[in-house]
């Protein structure tokens, strides 16, 4: 036996009930791991609440590392006592075992810990598909990030850095904007008490940004297209303050022939390929100085009291939660 976060209906933290559960075999094309830590992201509340419904019983959870203590038939790439690490579907990482399909999990280089891969995979290859793919960031694009603060927003300050952009992140507080400054944010704006897209605009002289970050939501989605430059992209990869509301696409036309896409990690890492070089991207990111920044931690057990204060908006960095 081992144990599992599993929820038996959908709603807050309080469905989230550790449970004794049967100890999983890998079947042909998978391995087991024993996982040594687990990361906790915005989308493993989605999956809980039913924004992103599942089929329940359920053991969420996207992103975990450990070491393969079983292989199923054909698995030749891996060995047992590989240590890996995984960010992406199915849900399940919120267990102490765990199979999954190998073409799903990356080798960890010796220089990355258990508890940095779990607290970095799902977010830092998050921003290598945001910055690199959906929106080929350039040397000398100025660029807005909301939540900069955030696990997302640290890395992507800091990744945004190393190739030479100048970034604007939105904050929640002064301490919060302190934090984002010294990893990146060349300009701060503490939402709570200024209008940032007045803010953006008079950074910009008027002008605004190629491209916006939006994992917040509703309650930035109007201001973040004034944010834009003409041609600009929205990208909305969150719903922190709640889902986007339908809107007529004609307003895209009308402030500047802009783009909008909500991309999500489970497509641009679907192909082994991509999931493969995503990772190594991000492991070279690291090598180059990129932190990642684990400021809480909760036994796994505690689940709930880790969605809490996700979702209360007082955590910063990564979250690792320890089986």
């Amino acid at each position: 036996m081992t144990h599992a976060i599993v929820i038996n209906e959908q709603g807050g933290p309080e469905v989230l009930k550790w449970q004794a559960v049967d100890t999983p075999e890998p079947g042909p094309g998978q391995i087991r791991i024993r996982q040594t830590a687990v990361g906790l992201n915005y989308i493993d509340c989605y999956h809980r609440s039913g924004l992103y419904p599942l089929d329940l019983p359920a053991t969420i959870g996207m992103e975990a590392a450990g070491i393969i203590d079983a292989l199923g038939d054909g698995v030749t790439t891996l060995s047992v006592g590989d240590r890996v690490a995984y960010a992406s579907g199915p849900p399940g990482a919120y267990t102490q075992s765990r199979v999954i399909g190998a073409d799903r999990v990356v080798a960890l280089p010796e220089s990355i810990s258990d508890d940095t891969a779990a607290a970095m995979m799902l977010q830092g290859m998050t921003v290598q598909y945001l910055v690199r793919r959906t929106y080929r960031v350039q040397s000398g694009d100025t660029v807005l990030l909301h939540a900069a603060a955030g696990g997302v927003g640290l890395i992507a300050s800091q990744w945004l850095k190393q190739l030479g952009a100048t970034v604007i992140g939105t904050v929640g507080s002064d301490e919060k904007a302190e934090l984002a400054a010294a990893h990146g944010c060349d300009h701060t704006i503490v939402y709570t008490r200024e209008n940032f897209t007045d803010r953006v605009r008079d950074i910009t002289n008027g002008e605004g940004v190629p491209v916006v970050y939006d994992s917040i939501g509703k309650d930035t989605f109007e201001g973040s297209l004034d944010c834009l430059a003409p041609i600009g992209m929205f990208v909305s990869f969150g719903n922190a303050s709640g889902p986007l509301e339908p809107f007529n696409p004609g307003i895209l036309a009308a402030k500047g022939s802009l783009f909008f896409t909500r991309p999500s990690l489970v497509n641009y890492t679907a192909k082994a390929e991509d999931l493969q070089h995503s990772a190594k991207e991000l492991f070279a990111a690291v090598a180059q100085g990129l932190k990642i920044e684990i400021n809480q931690r909760f036994p796994l057990k505690d689940a709930a009291a880790a969605h809490k204060a996700l979702e209360a908006r007082e955590t910063t960095g990564s979250t690792v939660l320890q089986p």
